[in-house]
């Protein structure tokens, strides 16, 4: 249900670009908002991931660097039977992680140095495991795919009076006006709830992955409480990323509205408790909690489930 839900918001997505395109301009607004639309998501299919990871000022890392992380990431990837994804650092204090790339041949998985600190082995794997789920889904492109068409419709409605109107005549400015303000705001909509939609089924995937919901569970209640106090300047300068993260990096948003990102963490921590339940899986009092300070969680030799 959730891939024809996703199917369909991105349909809509791409009509309203049209339709934005042919409000400001008629036909030749549609056509030039088409062909902008078809740039952008070229060159996004093939660069958002360097893009992504640059905003960041992400590093590459490998098993000489941060050798405990990258062999969880390969484990888990194997758990989930696609290729091993390139490993990343970012160096900030906010909890967090995301994932990027065209397709799980070419992807990346980010942490910052922030959640190494704040979780716990068990609940980085949950989290880790979650966005392994986003590279498997192909979350990663349709966000993308997302993020650009929504973006160009932003841009379409600033430049609207490049157009000329609708098929040469003279544009009607409650037209122009109206589409300039509305068309961005429903872009917002659409794409928020596209990624809200992708959020849960990566939960549940993810926790599938690691074998263990509530070691997600747990790492998004802390995660959730470290954004809300911990700002993130490079989100802040690049608003259009923060639906690729785990959990949003621009606030401590809890309501699970239009305008959110994510879904409240409230309900997708409920949503696994549920399913640890079908699973029979652990309650959170039998999993370790603790932040691991100094040298992290890479200090435990223990193997979890994924190994």
């Amino acid at each position: 249900m959730n891939i024809i839900k996703t199917g369909l918001l991105l349909a809509a997505l791409t009509a309203l670009f049209g339709v934005a395109g042919y409000l400001l301009g008629g036909t030749n607004g549609m056509l030039i908002a088409l062909l902008i639309g078809a740039g952008m998501n070229l060159f996004a299919y093939w660069n958002s991931d360097r893009m992504a990871l640059a905003a960041y000022h992400a590093v590459e890392v490998d098993e000489s660097t941060a050798p405990e992380l990258v062999r969880m990431v390969r484990d888990l990837a194997a758990r989930a039977e696609i290729p091993m994804p390139r490993v990343y650092l970012i160096e900030n204090p906010q909890p967090n992680a995301f994932a990027t790339g065209r397709n799980p041949e070419n992807a990346a998985v980010a942490a910052t140095t922030g959640i190494l600190r704040l979780l716990s082995r068990e609940e980085l794997a949950g989290v880790l495991a979650h966005e392994i789920a986003h590279i498997k889904n192909r979350d990663t492109l349709i966000m993308t795919v997302s993020a650009t068409i929504a973006g160009a419709i932003s841009t379409l409605a600033q430049f609207g009076f490049l157009f000329g109107g609708r098929d040469g005549e003279r544009p009607n400015p409650l037209v122009m006006i109206g589409t300039m303000i509305l068309a961005p705001l429903a872009a917002m909509i659409i794409q928020m709830a596209i990624s809200r939609t992708r959020e849960y089924d990566a939960d549940r995937m993810g926790a599938m992955i690691c074998g263990q919901p509530m070691w997600l569970a747990s790492a998004l209640a802390k995660i959730a409480g470290g954004v809300a106090h911990v700002p993130n300047p490079d989100a802040e300068r690049h608003p259009a990323t923060a639906p690729m993260f785990i959990i949003n990096p621009l606030s401590g948003h809890g309501m699970d509205n239009l305008f959110s990102t994510h879904p409240a963490t409230e309900n997708r921590i409920a949503a696994l408790r549920e399913l640890a339940g079908e699973m029979g899986a652990q309650p959170p009092h039998a999993f370790d909690s603790e932040p691991r300070g100094g040298t992290g969680p890479w200090a435990r030799s223990q193997r979890g489930p994924w190994g």
